[in-house]
């Protein structure tokens, strides 16, 4: 199924979501020739810590997005503040019809509905209304998912392992928080890989599926 997708849209409500929940699944898909396309929707701010310039995540993502093969020119970083929106709802439910319209995706990647971030949860609900008539997955972010179904492994090599962790890197900003260890995303690739007797995998929800 995979192999079959020539457009590919990866909906990331902060810089970095998009990474940690598929990256190394965006990085086999750019491997494979598939045009991803990858929507970040608030570079947050107001929640970078002190020293760091207000544009640092919007660098940042175009640094991490190029690791894993994605061209600039398929990145688009909007810039809500984090945390508003819900009271922002209708503004990116027409955003994301306005990606629907353009480029009819074959499939797309964004937040699971169990994410109990707010803005996650805005972004996994608008995804599903502006995108239903293809094929949606919900990504893992295990420390915001209190409820997550393993419905679909993708399995990975090492190289887009070592990808997805350079990708990550490039967030100097973000360093200091503990999920951003790069052997916790070894680690969590690796037990999801064992079992499905595969080296390494990337889990996701499967909310529709269109073949």
């Amino acid at each position: 199924m995979i192999g079959s997708w020539n457009r590919v849209l990866v909906l990331a409500p902060h810089t970095d979501d998009g990474e940690f929940g598929c990256g190394g699944t965006m990085a086999r898909l750019a491997d494979a020739g598939a045009e991803v396309r990858y929507v970040a929707f608030s570079i947050a701010t107001k929640s970078l810590p002190d020293g760091f310039p207000p544009d640092t995540l919007a660098r940042e993502v175009r640094e991490a997005t190029a690791e894993l093969g994605i061209p600039d020119a398929n990145l688009t970083v909007h810039d809500f503040d984090v945390r508003t929106f819900p009271a922002r709802r209708q503004d990116i439910l027409e955003l994301l019809i306005d990606l629907w319209e353009e480029w009819q995706p074959d499939a797309v990647f964004q937040p699971s509905l169990h994410d109990v971030h707010q803005d996650h949860q805005v972004i996994a609900a608008e995804g599903l209304r502006a995108f239903k008539r293809t094929t949606i997955l919900g990504y893992e972010i295990p420390w915001n998912n209190f409820d997550f179904a393993y419905q679909m492994y993708v399995a990975l090599d090492r190289s887009h392992l070592e990808r997805k962790t350079a990708a990550l890197a490039r967030y100097a900003s973000q360093q200091h928080r503990r999920y951003a260890d790069s052997e916790y995303i070894w680690n969590i690739a690796r037990t999801h890989g064992i079992n499905v007797n595969r080296e390494f995998a990337e889990v996701f929800q499967v909310y529709r599926v269109v073949a």
